[in-house]
């Protein structure tokens, strides 16, 4: 593990059982105790992630919300002091430069939350765009920041006993600034990547060590466990939640990507990728993610190939492909032409050679009840 980055808590992986793998170039735990366990845990209880890798990148100044307009497929405008934001970032030709979270922050400021493998990509991508503005700054800020995320039932729970801010009032997709958290100077905000409720805690990356542990010390008998990137990886995928590389990349847009409802078309600003964005809408989509489930006991795997329904013809591929533990049930998305995207298509999927019967489903696979 000597030549891959570490997180600010790299150090306490081992008090807690991690198992470190090689994600992306970063030395991060795939689990602490099961995959299985540390799932379940989130859908029942509440679990807690390292998710230091992502990257962090502040936009300020009198033209930031111009350069974010100019750069996303969203419309930033609609964004206030304490609202978040997602968007796809796109090239020229409607692929994907990356897709992130962004917060607007008290000042005119905007944190930009982006993949872990795509940090010095986007932040060139972005500072290069910020030279036709005149008065913007952009910072990379990953290397300074730590952050954590508590998802789960009884993640607001947990969160509330050691934090001075009303969680009950913070709304999805909403942050609130400078909360106090054991002690920690924190931003929080209200996403989630698993399909469950929950938080996002930043902090300086000194503290990351410390608001880890004060978080875990926090449960009550909660259900509360540290969690890795295996069953984040099979939260996000039962919640049909789009991987940058698998879901998204420069090849495939979000309008493809069923994300259509980001494109903000009538914004009143040309942005990056609207030109080949709106071709495709007008001309019909070159293809569509759609949701598999397998007739037949066997796991789809990213890559593997979506055969027409008579196993003869090559007609798509698997992006992210598992056995959903919550459902019960061996699950995929995958790109298919649009005229087989229909729910009830029947496909085969092909699994060592062998065809194995799979058929279209509604997305997302799973989702939580309301409160």
């Amino acid at each position: 593990m000597a030549d891959l980055k570490k997180t600010p808590l790299y150090d306490i992986y081992e008090k807690y059982g991690g198992r470190i793998i090689d994600f992306s170039g970063w030395a991060l735990p795939v689990q602490f105790t099961s995959i299985k366990e540390e799932h379940a845990a989130c859908r029942e209880a509440a679990a807690l992630w390292d998710v230091s890798d992502m990257g962090e990148i502040l936009v300020e100044g009198a033209d930031a919300l111009s350069l974010l307009q100019f750069l996303m497929v969203n419309d930033i405008s609609k964004g206030y002091p304490g609202r978040v934001i997602y968007s796809p970032m796109c090239y020229p030709n409607g692929g994907v430069v990356d897709d992130m979270m962004i917060v607007c922050m008290q000042g005119g400021k905007y944190l930009l939350v982006v993949n872990a493998g795509n940090i010095e990509r986007d932040y060139e991508w972005i500072l290069t765009a910020s030279k036709y503005f005149k008065d913007v700054t952009v910072k990379n800020l990953s290397a300074d920041v730590a952050e954590v995320a508590l998802q789960g039932p009884n993640s607001e729970r947990v969160l509330q006993r050691i934090c001075n801010y009303p969680l009950n009032e913070l709304k999805y997709y909403h942050a609130a600034e400078h909360v106090d958290v054991a002690g920690i100077d924190t931003l929080i905000t209200r996403t989630g990547y698993t399909g469950e409720d929950g938080f996002e805690i930043y902090c300086k990356a000194k503290d990351g060590i410390a608001l880890f542990e004060a978080i875990l010390e926090a449960d009550e008998g909660d259900g509360l466990v540290p969690a890795g990137l295996g069953c984040r990886d099979t939260l996000r995928f039962e919640a049909s939640m789009p991987l940058y590389g698998q879901e998204l990349d420069e090849n495939h847009g979000p309008l493809v990507a069923g994300l259509g409802r980001f494109v903000a078309f009538g914004k009143g600003t040309y942005f990056v990728g609207s030109t080949a964005l709106m071709e495709q809408r007008e001309k019909g989509l070159p293809a569509k993610l759609v949701g598999l489930e397998m007739l037949e006991k066997s796991v789809p795997r990213t890559g593997y190939k979506v055969l027409d329904e008579s196993g003869e013809k090559e007609i798509g591929y698997i992006t992210t492909g598992s056995y959903a533990p919550t459902l019960d049930k061996y699950l995929a998305m995958a790109y298919v032409p649009v005229e087989a995207s229909a729910v009830g298509t029947k496909v085969k999927v092909l699994i060592r050679n062998k065809p194995y019967a799979a058929e279209v489903v509604k997305m997302p696979f799973y989702k939580r009840g309301k409160k």
